[in-house]
Parts: structure tokens; C-alpha cells; sequence
């Protein structure tokens, strides 16, 4: 393989409004936490099991507006990006 990628799919809920930072020169960047959730039956027990996990996202130049005018908390979204891990 010559080289890799970094790629990732999210389709969850809005869990807040998108909070938009401004900076000097016109830059902006708009930031909301996303919930995906999975559901299984345990085996053992029978009982279903539902799990959420949080995804902090962040978009820039033209998305930045985009997203602030028609993204509410609770709306169903779909993202595509990369991923970025911090610590």
C-alpha cells in the first residue's frame, strides 16, 4: 500500500447549538458536539444495552456559515472528515 488515509463518517444528533469563534482578519470556526449511539441485546442476560459516544466537531471557512444558519441542537447530521485526536 503507498500511502494512507484519514477518513471518518458520523451520522448522529446535534447534542448543542453550533458555537462560533471569530477571529481577527474575518476567520471564523463553529464547534458542536455530535452523539452517536449503538444498541445490542446482551446474550447472557437479554437485555437490551444502548450506548452513546461524543464527538467534539469543528468546521471552518464557508461550513462555519452554512452550519450556523441551518444546524439546531437535536437536528440528525451527517459528517464527513478527518480525524484529529487531543489530548
Amino acid at each position: 500500500m503507498a500511502g494512507t488515509i484519514n477518513k471518518v463518517i458520523l451520522i448522529g444528533n446535534l447534542g448543542d447549538d453550533v458555537k462560533m469563534h471569530y477571529f481577527e482578519g474575518g476567520n471564523s470556526i463553529g464547534r458542536f458536539p455530535i452523539a452517536t449511539s449503538e444498541s445490542y441485546t446482551n446474550k447472557q442476560t437479554g437485555e437490551k444495552v444502548s450506548t452513546t459516544d461524543w464527538h467534539n466537531s469543528e468546521v471552518r471557512k464557508k461550513m462555519v456559515e452554512i452550519c450556523e444558519k441551518y444546524l439546531s441542537k437535536g437536528d440528525k447530521v451527517y459528517v464527513e472528515g478527518k480525524l484529529k485526536n487531543r489530548q
